[in-house]
C-alpha cells in the first residue's frame, strides 16, 4: 500500500487540509518526469546533449522546491497555532487541578522514564474477548523514526473501556485518529534526536482496581463533579496532543518520501540537503517543539491521575491509552499475497448483459433470448467428460481389471484438467477418491493382488505427502521472505539501473532479471515483481512506442524460461524430480538448466528486437536511479537462511547420511523463517499457493495409481514398440514435441503430470536406459511452451496489464508473433545444447 493511502487512513479528518499534499506533489513530479524525458529526446535530436543535460534537472528543481516550501510553511503555521491553543488548555487544566482538595501525592517522573513507561505498559496481552490490542514500538527509537516501508493494511480493533466511572467515550472527540505509521528505513537518518510516545497494548484493570475506583468515585464529595469534568478535559486533551505528535511524524515521513521519489526521478540529491537544512529547521520538526509537547503530555497525564485519585501514574496512563482510537499497522506484501489480491480483483469484475424485459404499454411480451449460463456450460463440460469416462470404462482395452479402470480414470481426470470443468486443484483432490473407490491399486508384491479400500487409501495418502511437497513448501517460504523483506526488489533494481538507457540493453537486462528471479521465487511469482519494477519506464514512454509491448512480453517469456532454472522454480520441475531416479543433484540441474536458459533468453531477445524494433520508436529509456539502502538485521537473517538452504540443497547427495532427502532440508527454512513472526507470520503461511500444492499432490497420487495398477507398464510397452529402433535423440525430439504441443494449450503442470511418468517408463525400457535424460528434457520443454496467452501464468499476467487509459499493452497477436516462435527457439535449444550437456553428465 502506498504512503498516500497511509496518509488518508491516519490523518485527523478535521486537519486534513493542513497535511502534506502528497498525492498532488506526486502528480506534479510525474509531469516533471515526462518533461525531462521529452527535453532529453529533443536535445539528442538537436545534437546539443552536453549543453542541455543539466537544464531539465535545474528546471525541475526550480519548479518543485517552491511547492515543498509552500507545504512546509502551511504545516508549520498550523502546528504553531494548534500548539498555542492546546498548550493553553493544558495550563488551564493544571491550574484547575491545583484548586482541588485532598490531592493525592503522585511522583512526577522525568520525561525519559515517563515515556519509557508509556511505551511498555502491558505489551502483548489480549483482551478478555481475545481481540488483539494495539501494538507498540520500542521507545528507544527517535520520535520521527520508522522501521520499514510497509504496504498492507491491518486494522486492529479498538479496546473497550474497562472502568465504568471512566467510560466517557461519548465525550471523546471522534474526529481524531491516533495511529503510528512506520516509515522508510532511510527516514531515520533525518529524524530529530527526541524520544517519542509510542503506541502500546493495554490491558483491562483488575477487578480489585475497578472496585477501588468505584469507592473513590463515591467519596468525591462536593468536588466530585469538578473532578469528573477535569478527568474528561484531561483525557480529551491527551488525545489531541497525541494527534499533534502523529501529525508531525506523518508529515515528516511525507517530506522524506516525496524528496526521495524526486531524487529517483530526476537523478539529483535534493533529499539530503532539503531534509537537513529546510525540513528539520522548521519549528514543527525541531527538538524544542517535541520536547514541549512531551512535557505537556506528561503534565496532562499527571493531572488526569490527580483528578481520578490514582495511586500511581501507571494506572492513569493505562486509562488514557484506552481512549486512543485504533492503530493502523502496515506490513509489506509477499508475492503470494499480491497474486491472491490480483486474482480476487479480476474475479470480482464481470460483464452481464441485461435481460430483455416486457416493454411497458405493449400487450405482447418481448421474449428473452435463451442463454447458456457459465454454470450450465460447466455442467455440460462435466457431463461430456463423464460420458467419455463411461465409454472408456465400457470398452475393454486391457486384460487386467485394475488397468482398465485406471485407464478410464486417467482419461476422466485428464479431460477435467484439460477443459477446466472443475478448478485444477479440485480435480486433483478428486484423484485419491476415485483411486480408492474404483479399486485401481494393486499390491507391490510379485502376486500383484488387488488392494482393498483400507490398504489403497493408506498407500495413496502416503504417496501424496512426499519430500517433493516439502521441497515445494520450502521454496514458497524462501520466496515469501525474499519479497516481504524487499530483498528481491533491491537486487533486481540494482541490476536494472546498470542497464543504461539503450532499449536493447534495458530489454535484455529485464529479461535476465526475470529469469533469475524465477530461479528463486518461482516463475509464478517473478512476473509480479518484475512488472512492478518497470512501471516507471512504462509511465514515460511515448504513446506510439513499441518498446512497451516488447518489454512486457519479454519479461513474460523470460519468466517462462526461468521455470527451467532450478528445481523449485516451477511445479513441473518438482514433478520431474519425483519421477527421476536417482534424483539429480542441484549442481547437475544447474549444469543443464543455466546454459539452456541463457541461450533461450538470448534467442528470444534477438527475436523481439527483430519483431518490435524498439529503437525506432524509443531511442532512449528514462531509468529511475537506484538508492542504496542499508540491510536491516531481518534482511541479513533472511539472506543467511536462503544461502544456507540453497547450499544444503546443492550438497544434499553428500549430506544424505545426515538429512536423507531434500525434503528434510526444506524443513529448515520453514522453521527458521516462520519461527519468528516478524520474519514470516501465520498469515504469510496461509497465503501460500495451496492450490498449486494440492495440484502437485493430486498429480503424485495419479502417478502412483497408474504405476500400481500396471497401466503405466502397458502404455510404456505400446509406446516402446512405436519408437523401437529410433535413436535416443529422436525419442527426445518426439517427447519434447509432444509436451510442447500439450503444454501450449493446457497448464504446464497438468501436461507434466500426465506425460512425465510415461516418458520415464519408456526411457527405462530403451536398450540403453536414459530415463532421466528424457524426463528432464521433457520438463524443460514444458516450461518452454509459451506460445499462447493461456500458456503459463506469466503470459496470463502479461496480457492483463493495461496502461493509464485502460488499454491493454498486449493482444493475442503479440503471442502469435513472438510467443510461438519463442517456443520453437526453446525447443531447438533443449534438443541441442540441453541434450549435449545431459549426455556429458551421464543422464
Amino acid at each position: 500500500m502506498k504512503f498516500s493511502s497511509a496518509l488518508q487512513f491516519n490523518a485527523v479528518p478535521d486537519w486534513s487540509q493542513y497535511y502534506l499534499d502528497y498525492s498532488g506533489l506526486k502528480k506534479k513530479l510525474y509531469v516533471i518526469e515526462r518533461e525531462i524525458v521529452a527535453r532529453r529526446e529533443l536535445a539528442a535530436d538537436e545534437g546539443g546533449e552536453n549543453r542541455t543535460l543539466l537544464v531539465p534537472h535545474n528546471q525541475a528543481y526550480s519548479a518543485f522546491v517552491p511547492l515543498l516550501d509552500s507545504e512546509l510553511a502551511k504545516i508549520d503555521k498550523f502546528y504553531q497555532r494548534k500548539e498555542a491553543e492546546l498548550f493553553a488548555q493544558a495550563d488551564e487544566i493544571e491550574r484547575d487541578i491545583n484548586k482541588l482538595q485532598d490531592i493525592p501525592m503522585l511522583q512526577r517522573r522525568s520525561s525519559a522514564s515517563f515515556f519509557q513507561k508509556l511505551s511498555n505498559i502491558d505489551a502483548g496481552i489480549n483482551t478478555e474477548d481475545g481481540a488483539p490490542r494495539i501494538h507498540s514500538s520500542s521507545i528507544a527509537e527517535p520520535l520521527l523514526e520508522a522501521e520499514s516501508n510497509n504496504q498492507i493494511l491491518q486494522q486492529q480493533q479498538r479496546p473497550q473501556a474497562g472502568n465504568p466511572e471512566l467510560n466517557v467515550d461519548s465525550l471523546t472527540p471522534q474526529d481524531v485518529t491516533n495511529a503510528y505509521i512506520p516509515h522508510d528505513r532511510e527516514d531515520s537518518v533525518y529524524a530529530p534526536s527526541t524520544a517519542g510516545v509510542e503506541e502500546s497494548m493495554l490491558t483491562r484493570d483488575q477487578p480489585q482496581s475497578t472496585s477501588d475506583s468505584r469507592r473513590r468515585t463515591a467519596s468525591f464529595g462536593e468536588d466530585g463533579l469538578s473532578r469528573r469534568e477535569l478527568r474528561v478535559r484531561a483525557r480529551n486533551l491527551f488525545i489531541l496532543l497525541h494527534d499533534m505528535r502523529s501529525y508531525a511524524q506523518l508529515n515528516f515521513t511525507g517530506f522524506s518520501k516525496i524528496t526521495k521519489k524526486f531524487d529517483k526521478v530526476t537523478h539529483s540529491d535534493l533529499r539530503d540537503t532539503y531534509m537537513s537544512q529546510t525540513v528539520k529547521a522548521a519549528y514543527v520538526f525541531t527538538s524544542a517543539a517535541q520536547s514541549k509537547l512531551r512535557e505537556h503530555m506528561e503534565g496532562v497525564v499527571y493531572a488526569f491521575g490527580l483528578a481520578s485519585r490514582y495511586s500511581n501514574l501507571d494506572d492513569a496512563l493505562r486509562e488514557l491509552k484506552r481512549c486512543l482510537r485504533e492503530e493502523v499497522v502496515w506490513e509489506r506484501n509477499t508475492v503470494w499475497r499480491d497474486m491472491i489480491a490480483n486474482e480476487r480483483m479480476v474475479n470480482a469484475v464481470g460483464v452481464q448483459s441485461p435481460d430483455l424485459e416486457t416493454i411497458p404499454g405493449q400487450p405482447v411480451d418481448v421474449l428473452k433470448p435463451r442463454r447458456i449460463t457459465n454454470t450450465q456450460k460447466q455442467l455440460l463440460r462435466i457431463s461430456a467428460c463423464t460420458a467419455v469416462f463411461a465409454i472408456a470404462w465400457a470398452i475393454p482395452l486391457f486384460d487386467g481389471v485394475e488397468q482398465q479402470r485406471c485407464w478410464a480414470m486417467l482419461i476422466y481426470v485428464s479431460l477435467l484438467w484439460a477443459t477446466e470443468s472443475l478448478p485444477l486443484h479440485v480435480t486433483a483432490m478428486l484423484v485419491p477418491l476415485l483411486t480408492v473407490m474404483l479399486g485401481v491399486m494393486r499390491s507391490p508384491t510379485k502376486t500383484h493382488s488387488h488392494l482393498g479400500a483400507g490398504d489403497a487409501s493408506k498407500a495413496v495418502f502416503s504417496a501424496m505427502f512426499s519430500s517433493v511437497i516439502m521441497l515445494l513448501l520450502g521454496g514458497f517460504a524462501l520466496a515469501a521472505a525474499l519479497s516481504k523483506h524487499d530483498i528481491a526488489r533491491m537486487i533486481a533494481s540494482w541490476v536494472l539501473t546498470k542497464a543504461g538507457s539503450n532499449p536493447r540493453t534495458v530489454l535484455l537486462a529485464n529479461m535476465l532479471v526475470a529469469t533469475f528471479a524465477s530461479m528463486w521465487i518461482s516463475n509464478v511469482a517473478a512476473p509480479v515483481l518484475c512488472f512492478s519494477l518497470i512501471r516507471p519506464i512504462l509511465r514515460t514512454l511515448p504513446a506510439n512506442s513499441t518498446f512497451a509491448p516488447c518489454l512486457i512480453i519479454g519479461i513474460a517469456l523470460a519468466s517462462n524460461v526461468g521455470g527451467m532454472a532450478s528445481p523449485i522454480s516451477s511445479p513441473q520441475n518438482i514433478i520431474a524430480i519425483n519421477t527421476m531416479y536417482p534424483t539429480p543433484s542441484w549442481f547437475q540441474w544447474f549444469a543443464v538448466s543455466i546454459p539452456v536458459c541463457i541461450a533461450c533468453d538470448l534467442g528470444i531477445w534477438l527475436l523481439l528486437l527483430l519483431v518490435y524494433r524498439p529503437n525506432k520508436t524509443t531511442p532512449a529509456i528514462h531509468q529511475a536511479r537506484f538508492t542504496s539502502e542499508r540491510l536491516t538485521r531481518r534482511q541479513i537473517y533472511v539472506c543467511i537462511v536462503t544461502i544456507v538452504t540453497v547450499l544444503l540443497w546443492c550438497f544434499e547427495s553428500s549430506l544424505s547420511f545426515i538429512f536423507g532427502d531434500m525434503g528434510i532440508v526444506a524443513v529448515i527454512p520453514l522453521v527458521l523463517l516462520f519461527g519468528f513472526p516478524k520474519v514470516l507470520s501465520k498469515e504469510d503461511f496461509n497465503n501460500f499457493l495451496w492450490t498449486v500444492v494440492m495440484l502437485a499432490m493430486g498429480g503424485i497420487a495419479l502417478g502412483r495409481a497408474v504405476d500400481s495398477s500396471g497401466l503405466l507398464h502397458e502404455l510404456a510397452g505400446h509406446i516402446e514398440r512405436v519408437v523401437d529402433g529410433l535413436p535416443l535423440f529422436a525419442v527426445l525430439c518426439v517427447f519434447c514435441g509432444l509436451i510442447l504441443i500439450v503444454c501450449t494449450f493446457v497448464s504446464h503442470t497438468v501436461g507434466s503430470l500426465i506425460i512425465l511418468p510415461i516418458v520415464s517408463e519408456v526411457g527405462a525400457r530403451l536398450p540403453e536406459p536414459h530415463s532421466r535424460l528424457l524426463v528432464m528434457g521433457a520438463a524443460l520443454m514444458a516450461s518452454g511452451a509459451m506460445g499462447l496467452p493461456v500458456s503459463g501464468f506469466p503470459n496470463m499476467n502479461a496480457i492483463m496489464l493495461e496502461d493509464t487509459l485502460g488499454n491493454p499493452y498486449l493482444t493475442t497477436m503479440d503471442f502469435f508473433k513472438a510467443g510461438i516462435p519463442s517456443s520453437v527457439i526453446a525447443y531447438f535449444i533443449i534438443i541441442s545444447i540441453g541434450y549435449s550437456i545431459m549426455l556429458m553428465l551421464g543422464f
